[in-house]
């Protein structure tokens, strides 16, 4: 049993440690070549391509080339509505850099290769006594494992940025009110909120703008900011902020009702993780809490029942 729980920890760091060095990395990270590019042209280096390419990180020449070649090979073998869904999904864990389809998947044989040639190399130095069908199975169970840790750890990313983006929306609408209520353009609003704060929601919003402004229209470019933020509060904003536009009714009249609803809305979300609470509770309470417990106030009470009429009359004395 200890030795499962060590392989197990073990499969999961590894697979987090891949993730991580395949391309969880942050979004506004500038790119290095870029970088180095400047940095040679500020101080008039003359540099060719190939050094600027061989002074880039080992994980950037190296690793992301050979895992997205392996991701091409495994994506040929990949239903396209696979890697449709796995599109989509990177989107609303919003596009990390480095994470495409292909790396994804690449990642996840990855990961599944690793996870079971760990658990083969500690086969081959204990449990000699197992028999290879049982050993096998074994494997195949944890390379099952890690084929769908890094799916978890891209759905615990989604979560996670739709819950900062649930959370900073009525703050974010509030912005959008005074700057329309003072008289600018909901584009400019939008714009505000992108300068004032640094989050997902943010981001989403300068994205959109950067799509407005290359030709694409706001309710288009809209839409596309809700599925790939893929909320149901960003998308009643976005059709009530569209349905306003069509019909000429006032934005700022929509923006405050739309602040007032998303409150609410967070205010309910709050009371309902606070429900919860007590049944998540429970786990820890009954196996950790109690047992201490009733450790420490039994023991005293145990011991003296021991040393006296147990004593007694199992003993005789």
């Amino acid at each position: 049993m200890t030795l499962t729980i060590v392989i197990l920890v073990a499969v999961i760091l590894i697979g987090a440690v891949v993730l991580i060095i395949v391309g969880l990395r942050e979004s506004k990270r500038d790119d290095p070549l870029q970088k180095r590019l400047a940095e040679f042209a500020d101080r008039g280096d003359a540099k060719s391509l190939e050094e600027i390419e061989l002074s880039q990180p080992f994980a950037d020449r190296v690793i992301f080339p050979m895992a997205r070649k392996f991701g091409e090979l495994a994506t040929k073998f990949t239903p396209q509505s696979a890697l449709q869904s796995t599109a989509h999904k990177i989107e609303l864990a919003g596009s990390p850099k480095g994470i495409d389809p292909t790396i994804f998947w690449a990642s996840r044989f990855f990961v599944a290769v690793i996870a079971g040639g760990i658990v083969l190399f500690l086969f081959t130095l204990g449990l000699k006594d197992w028999s290879w069908g049982r050993k096998l199975l074994v494997v195949a169970i944890f390379m099952v494992l890690g084929f769908f840790i890094p799916e978890m750890l891209l759905t615990s990313r989604i979560q996670h940025r739709q819950h900062e983006v649930r959370k900073a929306m009525p703050d974010a609408l509030d912005l959008l009110t005074i700057c329309v209520e003072a008289g600018l353009g909901f584009d400019a609003a939008m714009a505000k909120v992108a300068e004032k704060w640094n989050n997902e929601l943010s981001l989403a919003f300068a994205r959109a703008l950067r799509e407005m402004q290359l030709g694409k229209l706001r309710r288009e470019a809209l839409r596309d900011m809700a599925e790939r933020i893929g909320i149901a509060e960003m998308t009643s904003f976005v059709a009530a902020v569209i349905q306003s536009e069509q019909l000429g009714v006032s934005m700022a009249k929509v923006l405050r009702i739309q602040s007032d609803q998303m409150r609410v809305r967070r205010r309910q979300l709050a009371e309902e993780e606070a429900h919860k609470a007590p049944i998540k509770m429970l786990i820890p309470l009954a196996l950790l809490i109690f047992p201490s417990i009733c450790i420490v106030l039994m023991t005293p009470a145990l011991l003296i029942f021991v040393r006296s009429a147990l004593k007694g009359v199992l003993f005789g004395g």
